[in-house]
């Protein structure tokens, strides 16, 4: 089955449009052959900056500051980017082609010829953030589980499967393989980077006016860019910073973590107030309930037994105080006792397409400890909020 192509005159420019997988070795070998055909001037990839970076320059995961990733809220960037590498890697191991063979090839025929490599995909950070927010709540936990369990399937991919991506596209399928969410996860995913790299190649133009520009895509971008570019709806620089945009969460959300503090607050105060017996009843099931529930998760992503312990300290002290979480201290905890090496960031890929792999690999485990523990104390809270206000009644 050919790779899916077309071809437009835009403002003087041929942009070829080449539908690809993103694990195929006939996607690589079309598209080195495309490129030394000598019929191009400039190439466009489906590719932002941080996965080029993570393609092209593996060793520089070892330069990143994982405790400053999780203080500055990137965790869940970074597992889901670490995620859908690893599913990506799954498929490439069992048919023994590298992930992004296609993108790698069309780099290194374009650099060899002097041809300008130009990266037109949107930041996967703010992809992902767009997906995230797009989705209903009541369903994210779905999209989260989702993406997992197509990570750590062990259910075999054939090459005839492989190819059959060539009607999708990698993000789309690694997170909607296992769930229902594909609805909801098309916008972010499909629909708005089809028109931000729509917008790019635009750009593109502008400045590489009269070429020939192949541009790579995975093949199920190939219809929509082509109606985009074919009937552009606005300049292409505010599409871009339009579709850039992360909309802020709604402040009444902000307010939630401060309420629910209140409530525990007032219960605590109630019960004091009935007597001191039913105070301190309620304070330790408080510490007992919420310190086991987010030390177990600690536990279960394989933390030290130090850090397991401090779960259970920290957590019911970090539940009353919602600008820190429990997940924070635990991590930083970890880092201390079992910091990082440069081979653990080099294995990162590879160790991330198991469960084990997962609790073996220090940066992932870090990560894994942040997340478990955090959902251990939130669960911890709502459990024990309801069980101090039920004695109180």
């Amino acid at each position: 089955m050919p790779e899916p192509q077309q071809s437009l005159l835009i403002q003087e420019s041929t942009i070829t449009l080449l539908g690809t997988a993103h694990v195929s070795r006939t996607s690589a070998d079309t598209v080195r052959s495309k490129i030394r055909s000598g019929k191009f001037d400039v190439v466009c990839i489906e590719l932002c900056q941080s996965r080029y970076n993570s393609m092209m320059h593996a060793d520089q995961l070892a330069e990143m500051d994982l405790f400053a990733v999780i203080r500055q809220g990137k965790a869940s960037m970074v597992a889901a980017h670490l995620a859908l590498g690893a599913y990506q890697q799954r498929m490439a191991d069992q048919l023994g082609v590298k992930p992004g063979i296609e993108m790698k090839t069309a780099i290194t025929e374009a650099s060899a010829l002097g041809l300008p490599v130009v990266l037109i995909d949107r930041e996967i950070g703010i992809t992902l953030r767009r997906a995230y927010r797009n989705t209903p709540f009541w369903k994210r936990i779905f999209l989260v589980a989702g993406l997992f369990a197509t990570v750590l399937s062990r259910e075999k991919v054939t090459e005839e499967e492989i190819e059959k991506l060539k009607n999708g596209d990698v993000l789309e399928t690694a997170f909607a393989r296992f769930s229902e969410q594909a609805k909801e996860l098309s916008v972010s995913l499909i629909d708005e980077r089809d028109q931000y790299m729509s917008a790019k190649i635009l750009q593109t133009i502008e400045l590489h006016s009269k070429k020939r520009i192949l541009v790579v895509v995975g093949a199920g971008h190939v219809r929509g860019m082509a109606n985009h570019l074919g009937h552009p709806s606005s300049r292409p620089q505010a599409v871009i910073k339009n579709l850039e945009t992360v909309s802020l969460k709604r402040s009444w959300w902000k307010v939630v973590p401060w309420l629910v503090v209140a409530l525990i607050a007032a219960g605590f105060y109630l019960g004091f107030r009935e007597s001191p017996d039913l105070g301190w009843r309620l304070v330790w099931q408080w510490i007992i309930i919420n310190g086991s529930l987010s030390a177990l998760g600690a536990a279960i992503a394989g933390a030290h037994l130090i850090t397991v312990i401090t779960a259970f300290v920290a957590a019911p002290i970090t539940s009353l105080n919602p600008t820190v979480g429990s997940g924070m201290v635990t991590a930083a905890v970890e880092l201390i006792i079992r910091k990082p090496t440069v081979k653990d960031f080099r294995e990162l890929r590879m160790d991330t397409t198991t469960v084990s792999g997962w609790r073996k690999n220090s940066v992932a485990k870090t990560l894994l400890i942040f997340f478990l523990s955090s959902l251990g104390s939130a669960v911890g809270t709502y459990v024990a909020g309801f069980r101090i206000f039920e004695q109180l009644t």
